[in-house]
């Protein structure tokens, strides 16, 4: 198995939790215009009405993630097209492996999705309980500068989005405890301080 093609799988894989639309638009456009070549079947990425789609779509989460209550409701909704997507890219780029490659790649693509989407979604929550509106806007603002930095450094140098993706995993399960404990004691407190 050849250690590029699974740091694209799985790079591709973890962006599309973060924000699935950033990462095809950016893979796209440096595939359409000859900057990369990406692995598999993922040069379909680069066909013009791919990237059209990706970038109005990115357009449109770029304006919900500012807004607390449907940037809540935005995540929960993508929770059923980042991770199959996610799945979707990490085969693509194991298209020309055995089947068997393929499904494996598919699994893991998806759990790495689900990882990643998973924690964005819990840490956006907590923070659109926030009644001030800046923390939403700058973390939303994080995650599309991440989605294209690391998409572009995965074009050129996919092994050190591996190793990114490694050490965000292992980040990811330890923060997802404390977001979990957050969260409860917020709408703990909430339920209490609702009349009866």
């Amino acid at each position: 198995m050849d250690l590029t093609t699974l740091a694209f799988a799985m790079g591709s894989a973890w962006l599309s939790g973060i924000n699935l639309y950033a990462t095809v638009a950016t893979l796209g456009l440096m595939q359409h215009f000859g900057w990369v070549r990406l692995p598999g079947d993922l040069n379909y990425l680069g066909h013009t009405w791919v990237i059209g789609v990706a970038l109005g779509l990115y357009v449109v989460e770029f304006v919900a993630d500012k807004v607390p209550a449907v940037d809540s409701m935005w995540d929960m909704i993508h929770t059923f097209i980042r991770i199959p997507a996610g799945a979707l890219l990490a085969a693509s780029a194991f298209a020309h492996f055995d089947p068997t490659v393929r499904l494996i790649a598919m699994l893991l693509g998806g759990s790495i999705a689900l990882t990643s989407h998973g924690t964005k979604a819990a840490t956006r929550l907590a923070a659109n309980t926030s009644p001030e509106p800046f923390s939403n806007i700058s973390l939303s603002l994080v995650e599309d500068f991440i989605a294209v930095g690391a998409s572009a450094l995965l074009a050129k140098h996919p092994v050190v989005v591996f190793v990114i993706v490694l050490v965000a995993l292992v980040i990811s399960i330890i923060l997802f405890r404390f977001i979990w404990r957050a969260l409860r004691r917020i709408f703990a407190g909430r339920r209490q301080e609702a009349p009866a």
